[in-house]
């Protein structure tokens, strides 16, 4: 059984729930959309349908990092993740503040059907992280430009240009990344 933590009806795109993500439920979708190129981006290109479950069985294990799937009118449209920047290699990158979160968010394949649904689900989204947090961080991947610049429509301010350090842990392993920093503050 799926525990929804938030549903919101927004005009022009239909109701959005948020749920953890269920590593051995979701694993075949996530799977489905991380390895897709569209996806290079999120740096889980190759991996199995076992290799994902692992990995979203891990962060489930996590105090500080959480995977969500996203659904509009109960359909599948985004894999969402918020961590706490501290906690993460892009806390060595800038001077967190109290109250900052960190957030990915991978669109699946088919979910931008109609112009403005994008900018229609971050707002949703914002919403949900911002109900307990001041400022969101993200941190997207320097050459992703189609990125950087829906976040900037939405409302977040770009910051610098940074490198994220190579994390080789045996739970693990993710390779050095140029990102670019951007912020949204309540």
């Amino acid at each position: 059984m799926t525990t929804t933590l938030y549903a919101r009806t927004v005009e022009g795109l239909g109701t959005v729930r948020i749920a953890p993500v269920d590593p051995d439920r979701d694993a075949p979708l996530i799977h489905g959309w991380v390895n897709e190129d569209r996806a290079r981006f999120w740096g889980m290109g190759g991996t199995s349908v076992e290799q994902v479950r692992e990995i979203y069985a891990h962060l489930d294990s996590l105090p500080t990092h959480h995977g969500f799937l996203v659904t509009r009118d109960d359909v599948p449209v985004a894999l969402f993740q918020t961590y706490d920047p501290e906690a993460d290699r892009v806390g060595e990158c800038y001077e967190v503040l109290p109250g900052d979160v960190g957030v990915h968010l991978l669109l699946a394949p088919s979910a931008a059907p109609e112009p403005g649904f994008s900018g229609r689900l971050l707002g949703a989204l914002v919403e949900f992280v911002l109900r307990d947090r001041t400022r969101i961080v993200v941190d997207p991947d320097a050459a992703n430009e189609k990125a950087i610049a829906r976040m900037v429509r939405v409302g977040f301010v770009p910051g610098p240009e940074v490198v994220l350090p190579e994390v080789d842990l045996p739970e693990v392993f993710l390779p050095e990344k140029r990102a670019r920093l951007a912020f949204l503050t309540r």
